[in-house]
């Protein structure tokens, strides 16, 4: 899929959802160090915090909505931490509906720990930007994940 073009992929988001052991497990096919599990408010700031940054910085880069951490999913223990606090992990249908809701080309999920999903989540990043859907088309060459 080389164009001969550079990419400019931007990631955003909250601290501690899994951006830099995301990036560190693609780019060294190992995970990174201590790992830690938290739950931020990070799905409620897609909508009022990063996706407004987004449209200002790089208003015609395509968006992929990217939820992280998949494997927490079934992992007991984290997902006894989260019952503790009244909450449940971010569902695969919620993140669709968050990503149809901020016009994202496309909603995937990930593990940095297992790399499950996560040479999707690249791939899809270049795609998006060397073979924009029709209706996306777009004029920039960066893609924020």
């Amino acid at each position: 899929m080389s164009s001969g073009r550079p990419i400019k992929c931007v990631v955003v988001g909250d601290g501690t959802v899994g951006k830099t052991c995301m990036l560190i497990s693609y780019t060294t096919d190992s995970f990174p160090g201590e790992y830690v599990p938290t739950v931020p408010s990070s799905y409620e700031n897609v909508t009022s915090k990063w996706y407004p940054e987004i449209k200002h910085h790089c208003p015609d880069a395509p968006i992929l909505l990217i939820g992280t951490k998949l494997d927490l999913r079934d992992d007991k223990e984290a997902l006894q931490q989260l019952s503790e606090q009244g909450l449940t992990p971010v569902k695969r249908e919620q993140g669709q509906r968050l990503a149809n809701k901020i016009r994202a080309v496309k909603y995937l999920e990930c593990s940095a720990l297992t790399q499950r999903g996560l040479r999707q989540v690249f791939d899809e990043a270049v795609r998006s930007v060397l073979r924009p859907e029709p209706q996306r088309r777009r004029q920039g060459n960066c893609i924020v994940l």
